[in-house]
């Protein structure tokens, strides 16, 4: 009902993008509202057309078509040339996914139940893949630090530059060969290890037309597409607007928006005793963005002429990185969860938020600023929030 509800934000964004010319912030807001609803509706009919193919392709179609609006997203923030946001909004989605969206999952399904049991197999195999997630990530940022150093031989800015583009390229590709084959491992060669797990995907309820799932799946992609280029132009002027850097919708808003289905069918099926699938829902999708939409946007990027890399060279992003598979790991290893190990992910991800929140990106801390009017314990309060608080007058 609430994502039949926000569908109308669809058509109220496309007035106000090319009818009535709003200012950037109303079309960047209801665009934003608008994805949310229309990644429902891809998700539904991924689900219905990967019934009808077989577990096989059906988890393979789920695994193409899981992150489609995001990866949708961030694509027209490349085209726009903002690689920083998109950056940022792989981070975001990794947290999102594996704090946020597990968390409220083991939260909702905890009312009336003291503790809930899973796999103790399937959430080993999620953390080993966390842990490829850290090194793969953590990689090509310590690499720029390394080539930064006095005794290495990147001889210039650019020579740094293009070592990181190579070395990203290849992390690219090795990543998404080792996701390729992680379904292979899950799907066809150890799928009776997985087994009690599958068969709690199974599709229950009515099955659509093949017509309609097609057209389902093809209209939601469009109008995704076309949300996803508002969104972006109003991405800029939306981020002075509202005082905010482009970063942090990035980092929270835009990976918010781009999972916020997953967020919701997570919880649905913890709520409906399913614990085990609401896991693999919210850190199969962390999984997916690392080793699978990363390195497809990466290699994206340079076929369209706009080219990423993998160094994530904000420290505050790698730290995030690194607590995911940590507090993951330790509430997922002994196969059950209760309600406040939840709020311990929650809040987990509320912390990093408000410090994403404050940070100041290069790219905004470079324009001029006004001076800073005060001081909290001798460190400089961001110009962009005012007035330090308890500055003397």
């Amino acid at each position: 009902m609430l994502m039949n509800v926000l569908l109308a934000f669809l058509p109220i964004s496309l007035l106000l993008e090319y009818v009535f010319h709003s200012p950037p912030l109303w079309v960047f807001a209801t665009a934003t509202i608008a994805i949310i609803p229309l990644a429902d509706w891809l998700r539904k009919a991924t689900e219905q057309v990967a019934a009808r193919a077989g577990q096989t392709i059906g988890g393979l179609l789920n695994v193409t078509f899981g992150n489609l609006a995001e990866l949708i997203i961030a694509i027209f923030v490349l085209l726009g040339g903002n690689t920083a946001v998109v950056k940022a909004q792989i981070t975001g989605s990794i947290i999102g996914n594996a704090l946020l969206g597990l968390g409220l999952a083991i939260l909702i399904g905890s009312f009336g139940r003291a503790r809930q049991k899973f796999s103790g197999a399937n959430a080993g195999q999620l953390n080993s893949m966390l842990f490829l997630v850290v090194v793969a990530l953590l990689l090509p940022a310590l690499f720029d630090y390394t080539e930064r150093l006095p005794g290495f031989a990147a001889a210039s800015e650019a020579a740094r530059n293009n070592l990181d583009e190579y070395l990203s390229l290849g992390v690219a590709v090795v990543l998404i060969a080792v996701y390729a084959l992680n379904l292979v491992y899950t799907l066809v060669t150890h799928k009776d290890v997985f087994a009690s797990e599958e068969g709690e995907e199974e599709h229950t309820g009515p099955l659509w037309p093949v017509w309609k799932a097609a057209a389902v799946l093809v209209g939601a992609t469009a109008l995704i597409a076309l949300e996803s280029e508002m969104l972006s132009g109003a991405l800029e002027a939306t981020s002075t607007t509202l005082g905010l850097s482009p970063f942090f919708l990035g980092i929270i808003v835009l990976a918010v928006v781009g999972n916020f289905a997953e967020y919701i069918a997570g919880s649905y099926f913890a709520r409906q005793g399913k614990i085990g699938l609401a896991i693999n829902i919210a850190v199969g999708a962390t999984i997916q963005v690392a080793l699978f939409t990363a390195p497809l946007l990466v290699l994206i990027s340079y076929a369209i002429g706009k080219p990423m890399n993998l160094v994530f060279s904000s420290p505050l992003e790698l730290v995030a990185i690194v607590a995911v598979a940590l507090i993951v790991t330790t509430v997922t290893k002994d196969g059950e969860a209760t309600w406040f190990e939840g709020v311990l992910l929650i809040t987990v991800y509320l912390l990093l938020g408000l410090a994403f929140y404050f940070v100041t990106p290069k790219a905004e801390s470079a324009l001029p600023t006004p001076v800073n009017s005060g001081a909290v314990a001798g460190l400089p309060f961001p110009a962009r929030f005012g007035p330090a608080p308890f500055a003397e007058s």
